[in-house]
């Protein structure tokens, strides 16, 4: 929950906290470092425009700082200073100020370049030190958010047209079932010797059922040859001769 709190501030009060902020020796001409000066615009009171009397140079508690050119009220800078200080995400800042979350965060990122060119390098004097552990959370790296997965596809229907199979190799025949493969004789292949192999004795058919159907196919064919010779009629399934 975001708890603005702009509206319950001095403005008056916040003005002479962040003058003192910018300037510690008290505030000067930024031109020829002279203090005195006559107010030359109050329209943005408190924020006071002044003129300097020794080069006549315009100026405000502003002028020559990080927040050059800012518009923004004095209660405003106070929270984003102390936002920036705390590690207080931008994007909160923007809600409670009301204002643009890009523009606040270069102003943000102004700030924090502003301090790091000014930080003390000066070594520790110290060999060994201790420090405790921090966790900054500054609020601009964020992990990619989380998306819902997405539903698995749906199977793949079979319409109301036919598939064709087309002819299939051994290999194809052999493993694709009982559906895929050839009719066989009546006789199976215990009346063919067992499948043991072929009836002329040589290498056994590697493809399985289609090589049942030719030795069958050659059985008949042979005793139609047989009755031919003999004169007599051809058995059941045979083979005229030409």
């Amino acid at each position: 929950m975001d708890f603005p709190i702009g509206h319950l501030m001095d403005e008056d009060a916040c003005y002479e906290e962040v003058v003192g902020w910018l300037h510690p020796g008290g505030l000067a001409c930024p031109r020829c470092h002279g203090t005195d000066a006559s107010v030359h615009r109050f329209y943005r009171a408190p924020v006071l425009d002044y003129r300097c009397k020794g080069c006549g140079k315009v100026y405000n508690a502003f002028t020559g700082t990080a927040l050059q050119g800012t518009r923004r009220r004095p209660s405003a800078l106070v929270l984003i200073l102390r936002g920036v200080a705390t590690g207080v995400p931008t994007a909160r800042l923007a809600r409670e100020l009301g204002c643009s979350r890009g523009h606040l965060l270069e102003l943000r990122h102004k700030l924090q370049a502003n301090a790091a060119a000014r930080c003390d390098r000066t070594p520790l004097p110290d060999d060994a030190v201790e420090a405790d552990e921090m966790y900054q959370n500054a609020g601009e790296k964020r992990g990619q958010a989380r998306r819902p997965g997405r539903p698995a596809a749906a199977p793949r229907q079979q319409g109301g047209r036919a598939w064709h199979v087309g002819d299939r190799s051994a290999a194809g025949a052999r493993g694709g079932g009982a559906a895929q493969r050839p009719a066989r004789a009546a006789g199976g292949p215990a009346e063919l010797g067992g499948g043991a192999g072929p009836p002329d004795g040589g290498a056994p058919d590697p493809a399985g059922g289609d090589g049942v159907h030719r030795r069958v196919v050659g059985v008949q064919a042979a005793e139609g040859r047989r009755a031919g010779a003999r004169g007599g009629q051809p058995q059941p399934g045979g083979v005229r001769p030409g």
